[in-house]
């Protein structure tokens, strides 16, 4: 049983600099008749006894004209959902809402027609929400808790379920829950929730909603294997074939005593969830890193096979998987800087560990560089890869190939080289200071100085004047 704080003491210490705003607006809508109640996600982290922030009021009894116009009297709106009912106090991360009305219209998203109605019964109101644990409310001002759907019970409980038959109503609430049970891993979806995420599609959703959920699964979740888990077992798997053709592909059990390639995977995944927080990536490193967790071994169904020698191998696993990584990348993010990104670690996830072994010199890591970008974000993917085949119950950081990622780490950080490849030292103006005219024939030159700077040849402006030097002279200009 979850620990479950109902005297919400994460609200009586006014925890954030809104929670007196928003005991404000409380006391400004009772003065004009209304009550407002907490909503949502602020009330079921005070019941956990966490901050609370991005504070949702539902106000209860007042128009809309008459909210909005009290108000205003007092503080800067935004009214950018006006028309859902919904204003923003400015500069403040309080949303203010009627209850609403919705009437589905179509299949797609947004094909709803939404009225306000702040007579509406709280309790109806609230079946509208997704899930029980974020359909409780409090009164700001008394800290009353109003629990029609049991979320109290729900949490306490670690369940996840959603309220009410309007659940299905909105698809996006099957990748909401996959993000919510990575996010707070002490939930567990009821059977109820599973079964009627799996009569749901995905078909009429926008990517970049999708993109927006899947994001928060990579970048906020404690255990993104969890929300993957919750994928499978609805069935929604099938709207993302890459992954779906990781389960049961075998593995030898020598190098891999977790079990299948999808087995991997989520513990990949989480070591990469793991390392993201430590380390405090910045939003596009840690996308990047979880996206390659994910991705890494999508070349393995295609190229698992048992050999002469009667044991599994999947060789070449690395480069055939560029392709399904891109495509996976592509259908969710239009950002080709990060389908690059994922394809090139893909590609490299095996090479640290032999690079190392084999004593490689410098030029090798530096060519490495050039053909990842991000020798620290491959560094780190090897890692994830690493404590991914660990024996259930072992110790990941037993694994002995760990010290050999922290070699190439530490090589790659002394040859500078670990957040991007050398910059070239010979440019262009170098070869205009020397005569040359612009055009074709700078290329050829220009490559064969970086070539040069990659094996150690130039080092430093001097060095590359004198390489240049040397070889326009070999060249006769």
């Amino acid at each position: 049983m979850n620990e479950v704080d109902t005297s919400l003491s994460a609200l009586r210490r006014d925890a954030g600099p809104d929670l007196p705003v928003a005991r404000e607006v409380a006391s400004l809508v009772r003065s004009i008749g209304g009550r407002a109640w907490l909503v949502g996600g602020c009330v079921r982290d005070a019941l956990l006894g966490r901050p609370c922030h991005d504070l949702d009021l539902e106000v209860y009894g007042v128009p809309a004209d008459r909210l909005e116009s009290a108000l205003a009297a007092r503080w800067p709106l935004d009214r950018v959902g006006a028309s859902f009912g919904v204003v923003k106090l400015r500069h403040r991360d309080i949303d203010i809402a009627l209850p609403r009305r919705e009437n589905r219209l179509g299949a797609g998203h947004r094909d709803f027609a939404v009225s306000s109605d702040p007579g509406l019964p709280p309790a109806e109101a609230a079946a509208r929400r997704d899930f029980t644990v974020n359909a409780v409310m409090a009164d700001p001002l008394t800290l009353e808790i109003l629990d029609p759907w049991n979320g109290v019970g729900d949490l306490r409980a670690g369940v996840l379920r959603h309220v009410s038959d309007h659940f299905a109503e909105d698809p996006l609430r099957v990748l909401r829950a996959m993000q919510f049970l990575a996010r707070m891993p002490f939930l567990s979806p009821a059977p109820d929730l599973v079964a009627v995420c799996a009569t749901m599609t995905q078909d009429a959703l926008p990517r970049e909603r999708l993109a927006g959920e899947w994001e928060k699964l990579l970048l906020q979740g404690v255990e993104p294997s969890r929300g993957l888990a919750f994928l499978r077992a609805c069935g929604w798997l099938r709207f993302y074939p890459e992954l779906e053709a990781l389960v049961d592909v075998p593995q030898d059990p020598v190098f891999h005593p977790e079990g299948d390639v999808w087995t991997h995977t989520l513990l990949a995944l989480d070591a990469a969830a793991r390392m993201r927080d430590a380390a405090s990536r910045s939003r596009e490193d840690g996308l990047a890193l979880s996206l390659a967790a994910l991705c890494h071994d999508l070349g393995k169904p295609a190229a698992t096979a048992r050999g002469e020698d009667g044991r599994l191998h999947a060789y070449d696993h690395e480069n055939l998987g560029v392709a399904p990584a891109r495509a996976f990348v592509a259908r969710l993010w239009n950002q080709e800087w990060i389908a690059d990104l994922v394809a090139k670690l893909v590609e490299a996830h095996m090479r640290p560990i032999p690079l190392v072994l084999d004593g490689a010199g410098d030029r090798a890591y530096r060519r490495l560089a050039v053909q990842v970008g991000r020798l620290d974000l491959l560094a780190d993917l090897a890692e994830c890869d690493l404590r991914a085949t660990t024996p259930p119950g072992g110790d990941p950081d037993a694994h002995p190939s760990l010290s050999i990622v922290r070699a190439f780490r530490e090589r790659c950080a002394a040859l500078a080289v670990d957040r991007a490849p050398p910059a070239p030292i010979v440019l262009g103006r170098d070869l205009i200071a020397r005569g040359l005219e612009p055009g074709p024939s700078f290329g050829p030159i220009l490559a064969a100085c970086y070539d040069a700077q990659l094996a150690g040849e130039i080092r430093d402006p001097a060095t590359g004047a004198a390489f240049l030097e040397a070889l326009l002279a070999r060249q006769g200009r």
